[in-house]
């Protein structure tokens, strides 16, 4: 786990070594073990490390090769890394650390941009090639590890992070194109705050998609290779399974890729919500022998009725499993701070109130361990959230229109009235997205169809990223394993009324009787609660307030006056589809921009 960064130039100018030190010095939370930069002519990269396999100064990055030309900047964990390395002796490869940066180098020197398909983990990755010039830009199959890019007639630049570009830009003479894009705009208002790849809210800077390839020649030319697709269809092989067999695969899937999580030099916890999702992981661990096994849960004060923490059913899983059980509650007074910490930590604007949770989160578990598993999405790949049902039947030619009504957070319409006319794109694009989406083969019926841009857009661009920006924003490696990409593999091809059963995950919940327990199945559904932010009062109203009226929001005049004086005037009425506090997603995009210095 780290963070990269680097600079290819297209026009004959060397490479400057001073902007790409600027990007690295702003990713230093990602990798506070090390860091190291490598020049030569054109080409500047740079690397923070977080230490997690080989500890030693072999496993140190920039990494160069130089009988095979290559340079390597790489982000991430390949889980198979130690079966590669023997496949890559085999066919003569030698070693000179036991690192998995050095087993990603030399295999794209054996496979080329095919080597990707090797890969069990989660991974960004650079590499130069010396003779050709040539860059390769990669990213894992969902999106686990960013990767922005800023890609101009003279040069690209990448990096871990959108603030890093930013920054890289400015010292570069404010090369970067720093508008807001109008496109990612509406997306980021009606798609649940998800801004699709490869927008961002940056007209200048995008994202890799995920589970591509990208070759930049050195003239400046790039191609792109989408390198893995999940069907969402039937297998014909498993057409007279029973629920009991698969459920029996599922928890078999689920084993191995957690068993795989576990593959690190340094020891592996696990956040523990008291969700199903990551009791099945505490306990698929404490199956597999894992002692001593670390876990860590949090908590709020109890706001607007709503309650803060989940600590009842954590300590019971805790207790079940002989865990080392860390509680953290967060006191009233902790948690002002940590939502502006959050908010100057996000790559790009994130809603969800999960942030500042699994910021404070990162914040006390990186005091003890650099490592740790999460349950984050089994909901979108087994099918658990409460929009999935009303989906169930709607005719496959009618799924797109049916889950922008239960899905997005406000439709069209409702867009003209909340933004000034000028930020408006010219016509629908978020639903048209949702169109071509659903529209795409595959997905043999709506559910099917909703699960895959849910796990192949949203869950990218929002539980995903969320996790993995807020744990790094304290050096905190998080694993997923139900998006290890076999078992979502499997999960695509499960029936739909298997996953939907018992409220959602019904498959999941039926496989882990007996392995949890019950009350954790039972028990309602629960999410990372922070009540402060779902009910906005005091001084969190306050800073909202603030946020909206301060002059660089007025100048930006994005949302129309009246209808933020309303919002504010009563401001826990106005909700998303899904029910989120309407106010606070206007709230954190200014939070956001004010914190970049967006103008």
């Amino acid at each position: 786990m780290c963070g990269l960064a680097g600079e290819l130039r297209f026009d004959g100018r060397p490479a400057d070594v001073g902007v790409v030190a600027t990007m690295s010095a702003c990713q230093a939370h990602r990798g506070p073990d090390g860091d190291g930069l490598w020049a030569r002519g054109p080409v500047v990269l740079g690397h923070r490390r977080l230490s997690i396999v080989d500890l030693s100064s072999a496993g140190a990055q920039p990494m160069v090769d130089a009988a095979l030309g290559l340079t390597i900047v790489f982000n991430g964990m390949v889980y198979n890394y130690p079966q590669l390395r023997e496949q890559l002796r085999a066919a003569g490869h030698t070693f000179a650390s036991t690192s998995d940066t050095e087993v990603v180098l030399k295999a794209y020197a054996e496979w080329g941009t095919a080597f990707v398909d090797r890969f069990l983990g989660m991974f960004a990755v650079a590499i130069w090639e010396h003779r050709s010039g040539r860059l390769v830009l990669a990213r894992d199959r969902l999106g686990i590890k960013p990767m922005y890019v800023s890609h101009t007639r003279d040069r690209i630049r990448f990096a871990s992070t959108l603030p890093a570009l930013l920054r890289g830009g400015e010292a570069a003479g404010a090369d970067t194109d720093t508008s807001i894009d109008r496109v990612a705009l509406a997306s980021y208002m009606t798609f649940h705050s998800v801004v699709p790849a490869p927008r961002t809210i940056i007209a200048g800077i995008e994202k890799l998609p995920p589970a591509t390839v990208r070759v930049v020649e050195p003239d400046g030319s790039a191609r792109d290779t989408r390198y893995w697709e999940p069907s969402f269809t039937r297998d014909p092989a498993r057409a007279d399974w029973t629920p009991e067999d698969w459920q029996e695969a599922l928890v078999a899937h689920l084993r191995t890729a957690v068993e795989r999580r576990m593959v690190a030099d340094v020891p592996v916890g696990v956040l523990l919500s008291g969700g199903i999702d990551s009791s099945l992981v505490v306990a698929l661990l404490a199956e597999a022998g894992q002692h001593d096994l670390a876990t860590y849960s949090i908590g709020f004060e109890s706001a607007g009725g709503e309650s803060g923490d989940e600590f009842a059913y954590s300590s019971a899983v805790a207790r079940a499993f002989g865990t080392d059980h860390h509680r953290i509650p967060i006191a009233s007074d902790a948690l002002l701070p940590g939502i502006d910490g959050a908010v100057a930590a996000m790559s790009e604007p994130m809603v969800s109130h999960d942030c500042v949770a699994f910021y404070l989160l990162g914040q006390e578990v990186s005091k003890t361990i650099k490592v740790v598993q999460s349950g984050q999405g089994a909901d979108e790949v087994l099918g658990g959230y409460d929009w999935y049902p009303p989906l169930a039947g709607v005719p496959r030619n009618e799924a797109a229109e049916a889950y922008k009504r239960v899905f997005m957070d406000r439709r069209w319409p409702a867009l003209r009235r909340l933004l000034r006319p000028e930020w408006l794109p010219d016509e629908d694009t978020p639903s048209a997205f949702v169109d071509a989406a659903f529209a795409h083969p595959g997905a043999e019926d709506s559910v099917d169809a909703a699960l895959r841009i849910d796990t192949t857009v949203m869950l990218v661009d929002d539980p995903v990223k969320r996790v993995d920006t807020m744990t790094m924003a304290w050096g905190l490696e998080a694993r997923v394993p139900f998006l290890d990409h076999e078992f979502v593999e499997f999960a695509a091809t499960i029936p739909t009324e298997l996953k939907l059963a018992d409220g959602g995950k019904g498959v999941m919940k039926r496989a882990a009787r007996g392995i949890v327990p019950d009350a954790v199945i039972d028990r309602p559904k629960g999410y990372f609660p922070v009540p402060a932010i779902r009910q906005l009062e005091g001084p969190y109203l306050d800073r909202v307030r603030d946020a909206l009226t301060d002059p660089a929001a007025l100048e930006r005049g994005i949302f129309d006056e009246a209808s933020v004086a309303a919002m504010l005037a009563d401001p826990n009425t106005t909700r998303t589809t899904l029910g989120s506090n309407a106010l606070w997603q206007l709230a954190l995009l200014e939070m956001w921009l004010q914190t970049q210095g967006i103008r």
